[in-house]
């Protein structure tokens, strides 16, 4: 998400102190990647979410490669929305459609040939599921629900289609072009509530090394 680039450079102190040093018998269990209103998110979580991403967890996800700072990314991005929904008080999915992408992620899991996906457990998987509800439901009951398309928006992109490509009049379906230009329209409005967001809300990244 290019909106947290201006974020970047703050380094978050370490969990451990200089005193939990390992020549002092003390081992470091893990470090904060991001800090999002407070909010810590550790290592451990954006290797997590690297793991889940690369495995495509997410029932109708294809497995996509994911650096840990593009996992880093989207697990801020879904912090905030997961505190946008808590501030307007909005619950979450129900129980059913949970264990239904729980256990589908799991499934996706078992078959994954990352050797990542072993050290995944049920808790893990059905949190990742239902927070994946419930980041698609927002977007697209609170933004994409308000994105129009209108019958000119579709004549004008089908007049620009046909010249650009010297298709036959009359050849491109309208409500494919509909179609097209509704995923356009919300993938911006999309975006620019997440820069939005991102603007108003104190997020803290600190560097991190790329496997």
């Amino acid at each position: 998400m290019t909106c947290l680039a201006r974020f970047s450079g703050a380094l978050l102190a370490l969990l451990a102190s200089a005193s939990w040093a390992a020549d002092d018998g003390y081992r470091l269990l893990d470090t904060t990647a991001a800090s999002v209103n407070g909010q810590v998110l550790f290592l451990s979580d954006v290797d997590r979410e690297a793991c889940f991403y690369r495995c495509g967890a997410f029932p109708g996800d294809d497995p996509a490669p994911m650096t840990p700072a593009q996992a880093r990314d989207k697990l801020v991005s879904d912090t905030l929305v997961l505190q946008e929904q808590k501030k307007l008080a909005l619950g979450g999915p129900d129980n059913a459609a949970v264990g239904d992408a729980a256990a589908a992620t799991l499934a996706r899991m078992a078959a994954c040939a990352d050797p990542c996906a072993r050290s995944v457990g049920g808790d893990a998987a059905r949190e990742f599921a239902a927070r994946r509800l419930i980041v698609r439901e927002f977007l697209a009951k609170r933004i994409s629900v308000f994105v129009e398309v209108s019958d000119e928006d579709v004549a004008a992109e089908i007049r620009r289609r046909e010249s650009r490509s010297n298709a036959p009049q009359g050849s491109l379906s309208p409500e494919k072009v509909r179609q097209d230009l509704f995923r356009d329209k919300a993938a911006r409005e999309i975006r620019n509530w997440y820069e939005r967001t991102a603007s108003k809300s104190r997020i803290i990244l600190s560097p991190l090394e790329e496997k």
